[in-house]
């Protein structure tokens, strides 16, 4: 039977997204099935959007949102329960279904990416005492659309510089401004943005040694000249919000071949130096940072771009803890932590496109109390 063939016209289009999963590898043993895996995974994706967070809440949906469900597709055998619902998850291939998550994600994003930013989140529950780690996973997100554009798992922090040339690969960049903090500023990394047809811009930390060291030795020498010696362009914001005051002074040194006799770093063409201070009542912080970019634009195009990246921070990592409850999590079981974080990060761009003006939070909660909103949303 067609993955589809149970929707009824008017549902058509709220199960369009399960074309893409269609061919996902299903290990469970044929002729034992009693529940397609296109059924579990709109349950799975209906009721995390409806606010479940385990398998024991889905199931639960499941229970009570039988006639919703039977709406797309037939559910003949009802839904399973939540111990079959791990099973099932753990023994997914997250490789698979990241790939099919992210085919699904290209299709969303309309207009060209410009900035992606890539960063890592850890699942703090989602280990156990004295035996498995917690997952890390590394996220690809597009920072002004605020969708995460694709995922992959890492067993710690230390193992993202393997996994970001592995999630790049994944995606289409031509064109985007790729924006990674210090852990990857590494010569392969800005090695495979530039051949992907991108551009990057790399936090610069300790990790790069005499790199950092000479930017920041060159950028202190020609501040004091006032860059007299340089050709560079600059910007300046002030913000103020809650009592306190931000002002960022971004540098652009466009002149780095002095840079690129020492290091022959790939394809850089630009150095940015970002100060910053913050008044908060009588304090005052200060701190400078320093990036390197393959970028030929200017400091008022790769200021907000730098600060873009930290929008994930906000826009990814703040509302899968506050809104998923990704930190409280205990799902364990061998694949599923990781499964469930995609399918998450499918719930949390459905509802980015449908929330209109309100928060991620409150369009979940009006998806668990109204049964044509959360239809809506699964045909964003």
């Amino acid at each position: 039977m067609d993955i589809l063939a149970a929707a009824t016209a008017t549902d058509f289009e709220a199960t369009v997204f399960l074309d893409y999963f269609k061919d996902m590898p299903d290990h469970r043993q044929p002729g034992k099935v009693a529940y397609r895996l296109d059924e579990i995974l709109l349950l799975a994706l209906l009721s995390i959007l409806a606010g479940a967070e385990g398998f024991t809440d889905m199931a639960r949906f499941g229970q009570k949102k039988l006639p919703l469900l039977q709406r797309f597709l037939p559910f003949a055998n009802g839904t399973p329960s939540h111990d079959h619902l791990g099973d099932i998850f753990a023994s997914l291939d997250p490789h698979a279904f990241r790939e099919r998550f992210v085919a699904w994600v290209g299709a969303l994003t309309k207009v060209p990416l410009e900035v992606i930013a890539i960063d890592g989140k850890t699942s703090r529950r989602s280990g156990r005492k004295g035996g498995k780690e917690t997952i890390h996973m590394v996220s690809a997100f597009a920072a002004r659309q605020r969708l995460v554009l694709a995922q992959t798992k890492v067993s710690e922090k230390s193992n993202e510089i393997v996994a970001i040339p592995a999630l790049l690969d994944m995606l289409s960049i031509d064109g985007a401004v790729v924006t990674i903090d210090a852990m990857g500023c590494q010569r392969e990394i800005a090695r495979k943005i530039v051949d992907k047809k991108a551009d990057y811009v790399l936090a610069l930390k300790g990790n790069q040694g005499t790199l950092r060291d000479d930017v920041e030795l060159f950028a202190n020498e020609q501040k004091a000249k006032g860059f007299a010696d340089t050709t560079i362009s600059v910007a300046r914001t002030v913000d103020g919000d809650h009592g306190r005051i931000e002002t960022r002074n971004v540098t652009v040194v466009h002149d780095v071949a002095w840079l690129q006799e020492r290091h022959q770093w790939p394809g850089l063409r630009g150095l940015v130096i970002v100060e910053a201070m913050r008044e908060i009542g009588p304090k005052t912080e200060r701190e400078t940072r320093f990036y390197l970019t393959s970028s030929q634009l200017r400091a008022d195009k790769l200021g907000p771009m730098v600060r873009d990246h930290w929008g994930v921070e906000n826009g990814l990592h703040w509302v899968m803890d506050m809104t998923f409850r990704d930190d409280e999590c205990r799902i364990r079981t061998e694949n599923a932590p990781e499964n469930v974080v995609t399918l998450k990060h499918m719930a949390l761009n459905l509802a980015r496109r449908k929330k209109g003006k309100d928060s991620v939070r409150l369009a979940l909660k009006t998806a668990a109390w109204d049964d044509d909103f959360l239809t809506k949303l699964i045909a964003a």
